[in-house]
């Protein structure tokens, strides 16, 4: 699965820096995080949404799309920030047998 997401990053990163004309990556970079956040955040709604026709049709296919649709451009994020999607892997992998609660209550308290 990760090989996945490191090809997808060494993609994403080629296209950082490209002519804003020579992708839809390139021309979110272009458009600054802002417009990446932008987007994100109606990925998020749109697999909102679909996630709840899901659970009533149980027809999944439009909610693998969105979820898709989401996580890459989660990874366009990461990217316009410096960060791989690796970091995030590490931070699933020290979080096994961690309970949610143990792992929320060790947070630090924002201000």
């Amino acid at each position: 699965m990760s090989d996945t997401l490191t090809r997808l990053a060494e993609v994403l990163e080629q296209r950082k820096h490209a002519a804003p004309d020579s992708s839809y990556v390139a021309s979110l970079h272009h458009m600054g995080l802002n417009k990446i956040l932008e987007k994100l955040g109606e990925e998020s709604v749109e697999t909102i949404i679909a996630a709840k026709d899901a659970a009533l049709s149980q027809d999944y296919s439009d909610v693998i799309y969105e979820t898709a649709d989401l996580w890459f451009h989660s990874l366009v994020m990461l990217s316009a920030l410096g960060q791989h999607p690796q970091a995030v892997l590490d931070e699933l992998e020290r979080r096994f047998g961690l309970s949610g609660h143990d792992e929320k209550a060790a947070r630090a308290p924002s201000v």
